[in-house]
């Protein structure tokens, strides 16, 4: 979401909710869910990061994605939502385990195995990326819904505690086409003011440390 806004240049107000807390009544009051995100756009309340991406780009038409009535449009939709469907539902899987794995022998065998998915599964569809998925010079939809994702897995590496080092090595290795797009994800700012790696790859540790112990 925080992609989103940037890329199409609204002007919003953030409220930080913290998360290692029970949600306040002030919050629930405004999504009674207790879900984060939440976007309150003209009175009306939002949830689920992707569901407010996809709300913000089809009510302010840009280039991150075409609307359905545009030549090409609808083609181009959903070749993007294939996309951002297998990166979550066959990579982020990977992720995790790569994460939660008890010992670092488990996390370095999850490691490499997410490594394995992204060359078969994700690497044959950004073989034109320019740098950006379908050879855009620009963001694109993709990206927004993908961005968080690909900032974790590129840094969390970092901290051996999180991630095993070798994700980095073997995506470099193996999956050129991958690499360049995840690089230059990494480097607009749209993607990182407000990405704080020390704050969440601390906030990550500390959650996952508890799921090991568990």
């Amino acid at each position: 979401m925080p992609v989103a806004l940037a890329e199409l240049g609204l002007e919003f107000e953030t409220v930080h909710i913290d998360l290692t807390v029970p949600r306040t009544k002030e919050y629930l009051a405004v999504n009674p869910r207790g879900l984060v995100p939440a976007l309150s756009y003209n009175g009306e309340i939002l949830t689920e990061s992707g569901v407010i991406s996809q709300f913000l780009v089809d009510a302010h038409p840009s280039h991150l994605e075409k609307t359905s009535r545009e030549e090409g449009g609808a083609l181009q939709r959903a070749r993007y939502n294939f996309f951002i469907d297998t990166y979550i539902s066959k990579i982020n899987p990977h992720y995790f385990a790569s994460m939660r794995g008890v010992t670092a022998e488990d996390r370095e065998k999850a490691g490499a195995e997410l490594v394995d998915i992204v060359l078969k599964e994700i690497e044959p569809l950004l073989q034109n990326a320019g740098p950006f998925f379908g050879g855009s010079e620009r963001l694109t939809f993709v990206e927004v819904q993908t961005a968080g994702f690909v900032l974790r897995l590129l840094t969390f590496p970092k901290y051996e505690d999180i991630l095993p080092k070798s994700i980095l090595a073997g995506l470099e290795q193996k999956t050129p086409a991958f690499w360049k797009w995840a690089n230059a994800i990494s480097k607009e700012k749209s993607v990182t003011y407000v990405w704080n790696e020390k704050e969440i790859a601390e906030a990550t540790l500390a959650k996952i440390q508890k799921t090991r112990a568990a």
